[in-house]
């Protein structure tokens, strides 16, 4: 029988995915326990099997997947019974699901329905397992849109997930699973959209429910730092099978698996910094900002007129050397990717100078800015769905290519088999569609197509903050063995200041729409001069 401290026991869990004729084994035989009121991180990278463990504890898992073997072994209270969930039926595992074991899923555009307005997501969470009247439930989802610090908590509460940022959404997400107080949060990479204060806030968010409620928390990341800063215990996870269990405090300072070893190496802040010589002559300015504004109507009057502005980006100037790569940092809708999308004229701007290449963005004709886009490009940050899922891969790297030149099909394919070994995959893969690759490759598809065209200037928006620690390290050393190879200019932007730290020369800090902190990335690492800085350096989780 299960061990009566532990509120969840799993035992040879094996679970494969089949079709048709065909069976593999996603996870094989591993068990590990939960123990009561504390948090057991998960970790291992993509395809290791840490997702899929926990779905079949949730009863989520897909129609292919079918579990081949073991128990899950769920026990709310000393005294009680164990139950198996991989046993349940649907009806006994909904009335479980949410209120006494709540879910954090790592993608919450898909968790979200688009259709409904946030706070009604949550209220409804309430409403469905509890008898709290609507008053009551629109009352405590607005505390709790305050605890996980949501700005404007009755503006998100009226918002549908489409008007919000990716790190609004998973703080939603956040306040839909603790808002009934469950006995176990399953965290499924729950800090991977948020900036790095935020992150530290949830996580003490997180321990602070823990400690009041007596919550266990199954804690599943790739980010070794954020696992050591919530973990009592670890297990590592590879190609489905357990490799390494034990303290965190063991686990992640003295590992004795190869592979554990292996990801604790691969972490940004282990790497060398990145840094290129850049020439200070006046004229190696590639891109050159000067009082840069995006402003987003609040409200609007009968007539559709605004009468209250959300100032994005408010007043930014900055330089981009040739050569270089400038990193841009600072909390979720500090103002960031709208200021990259204003570069690209994604979005309405207002400056005082705004010229690439010598070219004023702000007054360029439509067809004069189509043909500038060639040396202008992005890479975003979600590759699934900044790529067509019913387009071949090779097809979508050539897009720009024939648009933008006259090089004929046959020439088209021949460069996209050059820029996809480039990118360290296999010509072969341009035959593949999206969803037969991996994050990382598909990643490594988004910066082939980007850079296709030989750009001048490639603006990265978080463009790996979604991928794996070792997935991670590679797309990195790619860029900037591209940078070193090519010449290519970067505009880096991340919310990760160890990824950050790596790759840029130069550093612009932003908050609120506003510049905080510019400067050399070793100066202001060094010695920040803003308070700001000072806060966001020491949120970065650390092992130690």
């Amino acid at each position: 029988m299960p061990d009566a401290t532990h509120i969840l026991e799993v035992e040879n869990l094996t679970v494969a995915f089949e079709q048709g004729r065909e069976r593999r084994e996603v996870v094989s035989g591993v068990s590990f326990s939960l123990q009561r009121g504390r948090t057991l991180g998960i970790v291992g990278e993509s395809g290791s099997g840490k997702s899929v463990s926990s779905l079949s504890v949730m009863g989520l898992l897909p129609p292919t997947a079918k579990i081949v073997s073991g128990h899950a072994w769920f026990r709310p209270n000393a005294g009680d019974k164990p139950a198996d969930l991989l046993t349940l039926d649907d009806k006994q595992m909904q009335t479980l699901r949410g209120r006494r074991i709540a879910m954090i899923f790592q993608e919450p555009m898909t968790s979200l329905n688009p259709v409904k307005r946030c706070g009604h997501q949550v209220m409804e969470m309430l409403e469905r397992h509890t008898n709290t009247s609507r008053a009551e439930a629109r009352s405590l989802a607005l505390q709790l849109f305050e605890e996980v610090r949501l700005p404007r908590p009755e503006k998100i509460f009226s918002s549908y997930p489409h008007e919000i940022s990716g790190g609004q959404k998973q703080r939603v997400m956040i306040a839909m699973a603790l808002i009934c107080k469950p006995d176990i949060i399953i965290a499924d990479e729950p800090t991977t959209a948020l900036d790095v204060t935020v992150q530290q806030s949830i996580l003490n968010l997180l321990r602070s429910l823990q400690q009041k409620y007596g919550m266990a928390i199954l804690f599943i990341s790739h980010d070794l730092g954020v696992v050591a800063q919530v973990a009592d215990d670890v297990v590592v996870m590879q190609r489905g099978k357990l490799v390494e269990q034990g303290p965190a405090s063991q686990i992640l300072r003295a590992p004795n698996h190869p592979y554990t070893k292996h990801l604790l190496a691969c972490r940004p802040e282990t790497f060398e910094p990145f840094r290129t010589e850049i020439d200070e002559a006046a004229d190696s300015a590639l891109l050159v900002v000067r009082n840069l504004k995006v402003d987003y109507p609040l409200r609007k009057n009968l007539l559709g007129r605004p009468t209250e502005l959300l100032h994005a980006v408010d007043g930014v100037t900055f330089d981009v050397r040739r050569g270089e790569t400038l990193g841009i940092v600072g909390e979720s809708g500090c103002g960031k990717s709208t200021l990259g999308r204003a570069i690209l004229r994604l979005v309405d701007s207002r400056s005082d100078q705004l010229t690439f290449c010598g070219k004023n963005l702000a007054t360029i004709s439509a067809s004069d800015m189509r043909r500038l886009r060639q040396k202008l490009q992005i890479v975003f940050q979600d590759p699934y769905s900044s790529l067509n899922p019913r387009i071949k891969v090779g097809d979508a790297i050539a897009e720009p290519l024939l648009t933008h030149t006259k090089c004929s099909s046959s020439e088209a394919r021949l460069e996209v088999e050059e820029i996809l070994q480039r990118v360290g995959l296999e010509p072969t893969m341009a035959d593949r569609y999206p969803h037969q690759l991996s994050g990382g490759q598909r990643q490594r598809v988004c910066i082939a197509r980007a850079l296709i065209v030989k750009p001048e200037l490639v603006i990265c928006d978080e463009s790996v903050s979604a991928l794996d620690v070792s997935v991670q390290a590679q797309v990195l050393q790619l860029l900037c063995d591209l940078k070193q190879q090519y010449g290519y200019t970067y505009m880096f932007i991340s919310h990760n200041l160890a990824v950050v730290n790596f790759m840029a020369d130069r550093l612009l800090v932003m908050r609120q729409g506003h510049v905080e902190e510019y400067g050399p990335t070793d100066s202001i690492f060094a010695n920040p001069q803003s308070d700001y800085t000072r806060q966001l350096l020491e949120a970065v989780p650390k092992i130690s």
